[in-house]
């Protein structure tokens, strides 16, 4: 099981920390850095920014939102920074929810998501490959565009550049069990947001006879600390905030994922919390239980143990969300 650091988006602000982080990571074997974004910064800008001041470290965008973005615009940033890496771009996307897709980027959320991530997916491939014009007479994708207000002028384009891979991977991250399923199909990996090491069942079937090579890499916030009620404190806080926040009450993809989980009462309730205002008894009403699975925290030795189910099941990446340089240490010491 390899190791990566996961910075996410930034808050108010760029973080000092990021960069040093990377750094650090890098000289201690990390594998992969991971940035993300959801309405404020963006995710190629600073994973650019990183890959300038390192040399070695894998680069991924876990995730890049769909919606924020045509197939071809993405594609063209992956290729861009996959050449001014020397080959180290790893494409994580993301659908992201109704809320932010319509709220944020002012576009419609799919009606049939699968369908449109598939489209989505096959445009970045023919951008990659490069074998002929992009394509695709597709629900949501269309090149050339055929819609009814088109001029009738479009023409099928393949990139000037040349992509300096291929086979660049391209990651997504998926929820439901459906999407889950299709993304070992279309992808090269799965990026899950919650994963619990000893409840895969909550993905059904879908993780049965993964491709030879296809990549697991689930983020998990990890503290190497004294104690643990504390440590969980930051794990809760993101989870009152994507449970409660991060979606409608009647359709929320984080609140569904941790139902299945078998914490479905207190998903609910969490929810209702939140929406009520109410955000710090949300996020007390996160259970230290369901926190403490996702999340790898404790003294050295709680994690040395911890560590162990991680390693055992389909995770390949396990993606470190954490900004304590000891932390990173100790994880590296432990897996390798």
């Amino acid at each position: 099981m390899r190791l990566g650091l996961a910075l996410g988006y930034w808050g108010r602000g760029p973080s000092a920390d990021h960069v040093p982080l990377a750094q650090e990571a890098e000289r201690l074997g990390y594998h992969s850095v991971w940035t993300a974004e959801s309405w404020g910064s963006d995710a190629f800008t600073p994973l650019t920014w990183i890959a300038a001041r390192t040399s070695r470290i894998r680069l991924g965008t876990a995730v890049a939102q769909m919606a924020a973005r045509s197939p071809t615009t993405t594609a063209m940033h992956a290729l861009t920074l996959d050449h001014l890496s020397g080959g180290r771009m790893m494409l994580g996307l993301g659908l992201s929810g109704p809320q932010v897709v319509e709220g944020w980027y002012g576009r419609p959320f799919p009606r049939s998501p699968l369908t449109a991530t598939r489209e989505y997916v096959d445009v970045v491939r023919q951008v990659l490959r490069r074998e002929g014009p992009v394509e695709l007479d597709g629900r949501f994708h269309s090149h050339p565009y055929r819609g009814a207000d088109a001029t009738g002028l479009g023409r099928a384009l393949k990139p000037i550049t040349h992509p300096l891979r291929a086979d660049l991977p391209v990651l997504l991250g998926a929820e439901g069990p459906k999407n889950v399923a299709q993304t070992t199909r279309i992808a090269d990996g799965w990026l899950p947001l919650y994963w619990a090491p000893n409840r895969p069942q909550a993905y059904g079937a879908a993780l049965d006879g993964l491709p030879e090579g296809f990549l697991v890499a689930p983020m998990a916030r990890a503290q190497v600390c004294d104690d643990v009620a504390e440590g969980l404190l930051p794990v809760k806080a993101m989870l009152g905030f994507y449970i409660g926040g991060m979606g409608h009450a009647a359709r929320n993809f984080h609140a569904d994922l941790m139902a299945r989980m078998g914490f479905e009462e207190e998903a609910r309730r969490i929810q209702r919390l939140f929406l009520e205002g109410r955000r710090e008894e949300a996020v007390a009403a996160v259970p230290d239980a369901f926190a403490d699975e996702i999340s790898l925290v404790g003294p050295r030795e709680r994690i040395v143990e911890r560590l162990e189910s991680w390693r055992k099941g389909p995770v390949t990446d396990l993606l470190v969300l954490s900004p304590d340089p000891h932390t990173l240490r100790v994880l590296a010491e432990l897996n390798s």
